[in-house]
């Protein structure tokens, strides 16, 4: 038995989904957004933390409100959609949160791809801090076919570089199957998240060989090494590398978003979340050619298990969401009641 299994895991209280979006709600709104951008927001947020993904989680409210307070961000932006070609749609954020940009622009986006069988969403002068799955999964739901990018802030050394320069850089996908939830993955270019890296600082813990390095370039798994001067690998080397490039390019280059490296919020101290760009790109595989694409993703997953997988993308997460109906969602109770005096606070 590990030293690790012997710590006693702190005290919970079980929330169920409307409850902690009521609550986080609350909060988002008494730290200067509109109600819809606190809705959109406390959505997201709860719907993380129901899913297991506590980086995405109840975890970032905190970062929310010091970005809110530092004025980097605007709480009550109005986005503007852009129909701009067949197939494309822009959104321009007015530099508020990706999340209601994307709502603004749905509508359009799902109605583009279906007559043209491909649209794209292409937001610019957007905050995003959250996870990606919730933005695809919904499509998937509805028999389409998704794929998002969303580029960050510098914290990733480009494989073979001495500095850093990408973002964690995220790519999620979702597909519909005949039988099921839609098969759907979410994942970093990094090897780990960076709310990751600050959660196991914050408890104490050490990180995986391979994670990242210091300020001096030298390989650490001190996770407040990382944090404090130094920054993540890629993923598999110059493969993930490559992957963080493209998206790089897909949400900034093509979307008129900040790369990266591009913005700069140091007249905003308590700013945490990245002004960048993002991409989706929806299908209607009701357009391509053969067996409906929902058996065909269903045979794939078949076979997938057929040679043995136990697991696909997304199962976890599948698992803890119904877990997480049947019982409500574990927050622990010092956490909670940190959020319940936010609320409370005029």
């Amino acid at each position: 038995m590990s030293a690790s299994s012997l710590v006693a895991e702190p005290p919970r209280e079980y929330l169920y989904l409307p409850a902690l979006v009521e609550l986080l709600e609350t909060i988002l709104l008494r730290h200067g957004c509109s109600a819809e951008v606190a809705r959109s927001l406390a959505q997201n947020c709860a719907q993380a933390e129901r899913d297991g993904a506590q980086s995405h989680g109840v975890f970032r409210i905190p970062g929310y409100l010091s970005t809110l307070d530092s004025g980097w961000v605007d709480g009550k932006a109005v986005p503007v959609v852009e129909d701009v070609a067949p197939a494309f749609v822009r959104v321009d954020a007015a530099n508020g949160f990706a999340q209601p940009a994307l709502a603004a622009g749905r509508e359009l986006l799902v109605r583009k791809a279906r007559h043209a069988g491909i649209a794209l969403l292409a937001i610019r002068n957007s905050h995003h801090f959250a996870a990606l799955w919730p933005d695809v999964e919904p499509f998937a739901e509805e028999g389409l076919v998704a794929l998002s990018v969303v580029n960050s802030m510098t914290c990733v050394v480009p494989h073979g570089a001495d500095r850093p320069l990408f973002g964690t850089n995220p790519i999620a996908f979702a597909a519909p199957q005949a039988q099921g939830h839609p098969i759907v993955f979410d994942l970093a270019t990094s090897t780990i998240a960076h709310g990751d890296v600050q959660i196991a600082a914050a408890k104490g813990e050490r990180l995986p060989p391979g994670i990242g390095v210091d300020s001096l370039g030298q390989p650490t798994q001190d996770p407040r090494a990382i944090l404090e001067g130094g920054a993540l690998l890629p993923f598999g080397g110059h493969k993930g590398s490559a992957l963080s490039m493209m998206v790089e390019l897909l949400c900034a280059g093509l979307t008129g978003g900040n790369f990266s490296f591009e913005f700069d919020w140091s007249r905003h101290p308590g700013a945490k979340t990245p002004r960048t760009g993002q991409l989706l790109i929806v299908i209607d595989p009701g357009k391509g050619a053969g067996q409906g694409f929902a058996e065909r993703s269903q045979e794939l997953v078949r076979q997938m298990h057929a040679v043995g997988l136990k697991r696909l993308p997304g199962d976890r997460r599948h698992w803890q969401r119904e877990r997480s109906g049947e019982k409500g969602i574990a927050i622990a109770c010092q956490q909670l009641e940190q959020l319940r005096e936010l609320a409370r606070k005029q």
